[in-house]
């Protein structure tokens, strides 16, 4: 029986976007299901204790940037560490998101995430914006106008709160989150205990 990974996100967080892809492949590798759950970390920061980057202490704030420059160059993965659209919104693309996985399952939300946070971090595109996610959409093969409609929908902003709330239940509180059998894993560098958690009998 496959594992299953229950993956809480940011479409607009860094640490989410340098363990995307080996996410990706740790899942692939030891056959498990990923639970694509983009949530609302604007309202999952205030009930677990978390900041957001600018209203966090100065020395916490340039430690971020050591890191995010130390992971850019160890993982070789194009990311700019001040992009020109972060921060903005992630609702619009989390709703893109979630309406790409009720549209195509697991796979298509995964292969969108990873555009989406590769426009943002990579290529300095702005995930906000309705026409460059639309764009996205469209790149990856995927019917931008639909997709587009239906992140509109009460159903799909119904099914993104839901994402939120089910997070806070949890004792989910900082992005990426991978929760394997009940344990949560925090942050893209405790990939190799999920992949451990997936690879256990």
């Amino acid at each position: 029986m496959s594992k299953i990974v229950d993956y809480y996100f940011s479409p607009i967080s860094p640490w989410t976007y340098l363990g995307h892809a080996r996410f990706t492949d740790i899942a692939k590798r030891h056959g498990a299901v990923i639970n694509v759950k983009p949530a609302d970390f604007g309202k999952v920061f205030p009930v677990s204790g978390g900041l957001p980057v600018a209203k966090r202490a100065p020395q916490r704030q340039a430690y971020r940037m050591v890191e995010l420059k130390r992971f850019r160059d160890y993982l070789k993965l194009p990311l700019n560490l001040q992009p020109k659209f972060f921060p903005v919104p992630a609702d619009p693309a989390a709703q893109f998101i979630v309406a790409a996985g009720r549209a195509g399952g697991s796979d298509a939300a995964m292969r969108l995430a990873g555009a989406i946070l590769r426009a943002c971090w990579a290529e300095e595109r702005n995930i906000a914006d309705a026409e460059t996610l639309a764009a996205i959409c469209t790149e990856q093969g995927m019917n931008a106008a639909a997709l587009a409609a239906a992140a509109q929908s009460d159903e799909v902003i119904a099914e993104y709160a839901g994402y939120t709330q089910e997070a806070i239940a949890r004792n989910v509180f900082g992005a990426p989150s991978y929760v394997v059998d009940g344990e949560i894993f925090w942050g893209q560098d405790r990939l190799e205990f999920v992949e451990r958690a997936l690879a256990a009998k």
